[in-house]
């Protein structure tokens, strides 16, 4: 992790970036402890539950791929839903890669850790220093804690009973409805309007879509709304545009990495 990217980093930008990310990496790690419980509750062996945590870490995959295991289904239809959710960090990284400007082993590293919450983090920052920030600190936290959570969750299995009943199912969620707010808010009110537009729009065509398509299909259309949009409006709706509000990702800015895409 770059040095200027610690918590004693005196721009106050990047501790507030560094506050963001450590919340939100509590706020998703205790939710590994649901997809523990329910791993092994289908079947999976605590081995087999980590596997999953520490190699694919994308959770709403994982979740899929248990989901399909305990309904009996078999290794093709576990990778095919499991892909298909999968597939929106792909769309994640063309974002962020170029705000990072990570090469080596930070690129692969990256990769791994290109996610909902380190990707939402990142992007809402004012500044490169605490995009950078935002994406390190959110992508390593959420990656600990989750793998940690997960582990407690798969030892303790069916003691804990139905992880709903503490209100786990909603905490990763209602962390990553926090994060909109900065993106739906701003002082560019044209940049503002139009991100609210495509926002509520991806979020009646994720709706829409939700009964007559399988699991993973809403989101990958409400993201490939949003990718339209900013694409046909010239990154005018922020969606292309760095922190900062530069020119494309990271444009505008001395400090801006070259584009990588990992």
């Amino acid at each position: 992790m770059p040095a200027r990217s610690s918590a004693a980093d005196p721009d106050p930008a990047v501790r507030s970036a560094v506050r963001t990310a450590l919340s939100v990496s509590v706020a998703t790690g205790l939710y590994g402890v649901s997809f523990g419980a329910l791993s092994v509750a289908a079947g999976l062996d605590v081995p087999q539950t980590m596997a999953l945590s520490l190699l694919m870490f994308s959770g709403g995959s994982q979740f899929a791929a248990v989901g399909v295991v305990g309904a009996g289904g078999g290794i093709g239809a576990v990778v095919a839903t499991a892909g298909l959710l999968g597939a929106r960090n792909g769309l994640y990284g063309v974002q962020v890669a170029p705000l990072l400007g990570a090469s080596g082993w930070r690129r692969l590293l990256a990769a791994h850790l290109t996610i909902d919450e380190s990707t939402a983090v990142a992007t809402a920052q004012p500044t490169p220093a605490a995009t950078r920030a935002g994406f390190w600190w959110t992508g390593a936290g959420v990656f600990v804690l989750w793998n940690a959570f997960s582990l407690l969750g798969a030892l303790l299995g069916d003691a804990l009973g139905d992880p709903r009943r503490y209100g786990l199912d909603a905490a990763a969620g209602a962390a990553f409805l926090a994060l909109l707010w900065p993106r739906l808010s701003g002082d560019d009110r044209r940049a503002t309007r139009t991100v609210r537009v495509v926002a509520v729009a991806a979020a009646a065509l994720a709706l829409a879509l939700t009964p007559v398509v399988p699991a993973g299909v809403p989101v990958l259309a409400a993201a490939a709304l949003a990718v339209v949009v900013g694409a046909l409006d010239g990154g005018g709706a922020g969606a292309g545009r760095g922190p900062g509000g530069g020119a494309g990702a990271g444009g505008g800015d001395d400090d801006a990495a070259p584009v990588v895409t990992p």
